[in-house]
Formats: C-alpha cells, structure tokens, sequence
C-alpha cells in the first residue's frame, strides 16, 4: 500500500508542477489582461490542489495531513476573490478589450 501511495503521490506532485508551469507560461503569453488572469487562476489553483495531494500521499502523518487540508482550503477560499479583484480593477481601469467580452454586465453602471 504505501509504495503505490508514494507512486500515487509522485504522479500529482509531477502534474501539479506541470499544471503550475502551464500557468506561468500563460500569464507571459495571454496578451490582456482577463486571459491573464484566467491563466493565472484555473490551472494555478488545481495545480497546487494536485501537489498537496501528493503531498498527503507521501507524508501521511496526521499533522502533515491537517497542515495541507488547512493550505488547500485557504487556496480554495483565496484564489476566486483575488481573480474578481483583478478582474474588477482592470474593468474599471479600462486595461481590457471590450470586444473580447460575449456579454458587458457592468455597462450600465
């Protein structure tokens, strides 16, 4: 059980860097800002999610495991109000392409 647990567990920490990398790649490359930040929040978010798994997978000890349960709520609880943050200030900004947006529901205000 616990070699298939370390082989399980080295299998996300692989995945969550790779998903970690695709973020970064994707905040150099996405030219505005709502793709950027899209980039920055999707893969960011599940990436981390997968590397604490593996992380419980390898270190199985109840502290370990309460320490990463308390980092991926905070992850889960952090990352949605950082990207409506960053998406309500390029909006009122005006640091974004409008033609990019299917629907405007801020237009009016």
């Amino acid at each position: 059980m616990g070699i298939l647990a370390d082989w399980l567990g080295g299998a996300c920490l692989l995945a969550g860097a790779l998903l970690g990398l695709a973020a970064g790649i994707g905040v150099l490359r996405f030219p505005d800002v709502l793709s950027r930040m899209h980039a920055a929040t999707k893969p960011q978010v599940l990436g981390v999610l997968l590397l604490l798994v593996g992380l419980a997978l390898r270190l199985r000890t109840p502290s370990d495991l309460g320490m990463i349960a308390l980092v991926a709520i905070f992850q889960l609880a952090t990352a949605p109000v950082a990207a409506q943050m960053i998406s309500r200030a390029a909006y009122r900004s005006g640091r974004f392409d409008r033609d990019l947006l299917d629907v405007d529901e801020l237009a009016g205000r």
